[in-house]
């Protein structure tokens, strides 16, 4: 019994290490965000509800070892005894309760955390669209006219609607702290809506595996005020890049190359030709996605 006590001891020693080892990366318990904090809320919510039922199996199973361990010869045998109806309903009904419990809590959150839902507010959304590469996020500012490569900025207590499609395998968009994932797929468009309470960097990520490189598939989030993202706009819009069409086929080439860059002005109405160009074999040339280019010109 003392060798169990010691092991168990040091069972929880070790498990209370791993998680301090993790807090640092913990991003989805410590969220900066109207709809990851929601998400937060409702995780938690749900553990305590299946803790309900954890926790006294746990208690029991150690009880009933212990109690009707071979060397207790006080237990009392009952060998024929099959039923217990308190016992039966307890283990049928709160079940039960708790799931449709969960069920209903769900329901509503699957509906109220809606990524396709706006965020209901009295600013303005800013319009973000998103393009999974290999192994790149290219971002489209339709409304300023300017593209970046794996950095993405916005303004605090603004309403951020991401439009996001994919030119290279289906992927999975997400900012940990800020909202949970949406899929990524080439010739879709999916949405998600978020917005950020609080300035910082935050990372952001490819959260589907698809292969080698998606792994450091990842960019940064920077949520500033609305001065430093209107300074930084006139900042991007003084660079020397411009994303045209032969420029964006240059870039959704495969590559490591995870260098930030920020690109002027942008081919109009990109986002659209990139969706448009798997929807069937007569685009044009340089309307095709990137491997499709190469290898029709081979």
């Amino acid at each position: 019994m003392l060798k169990l006590r010691r092991f168990g001891a040091a069972l929880l020693g070790v498990s209370a290490l791993l998680l301090l080892a993790g807090c640092s990366q913990m991003e989805v318990l410590n969220p900066k965000g109207a709809i990851a904090a929601d998400e937060k809320q409702l995780l938690i919510d749900a553990v305590c509800l299946m803790l309900i039922i954890i926790i006294p199996v746990i208690i029991l199973t150690l009880f009933i070892a212990r109690r009707y361990r071979a060397s207790n010869t006080k237990a009392k045998y009952s060998p024929n005894w099959g039923h217990g109806t308190l016992l039966e309903a307890g283990w049928w009904v709160l079940p039960i309760i708790i799931i449709a419990v969960l069920g209903t809590m769900t329901w509503r959150t699957t509906h109220s955390l809606d990524p396709y839902r706006p965020i209901e507010s009295n600013v303005p959304p800013l319009n973000i669209q998103v393009v999974s590469l290999q192994w790149r996020w290219l971002f489209i500012y339709p409304q300023q006219n300017i593209a970046t490569l794996d950095f993405v900025e916005f303004p605090v207590n603004t309403p951020i609607s991401f439009s996001v499609t994919s030119d290279a395998p289906m992927n999975s968009f997400q900012i940990r702290q800020l909202a949970g994932q949406i899929y990524a797929m080439n010739g879709m468009k999916t949405e998600l809506h978020l917005i950020a309470n609080q300035t910082g960097d935050y990372e952001g990520r490819s959260v589907n595996f698809s292969g080698p490189g998606f792994a450091d598939m990842t960019f940064v989030a920077r949520v500033v005020s609305q001065n430093d993202f209107n300074n930084w706009v006139r900042s991007v819009k003084a660079s020397p890049q411009q994303l045209t069409l032969p420029a964006y086929t240059q870039l959704a080439a495969p590559s490591q190359d995870h260098s930030v860059q920020l690109y002027s002005s942008a081919a109009p109405d990109l986002f659209n030709h990139i969706i448009m160009s798997y929807m069937g074999p007569d685009m044009p040339a340089n309307m095709m996605p990137a491997t499709q280019q190469s290898a029709s010109k081979s």
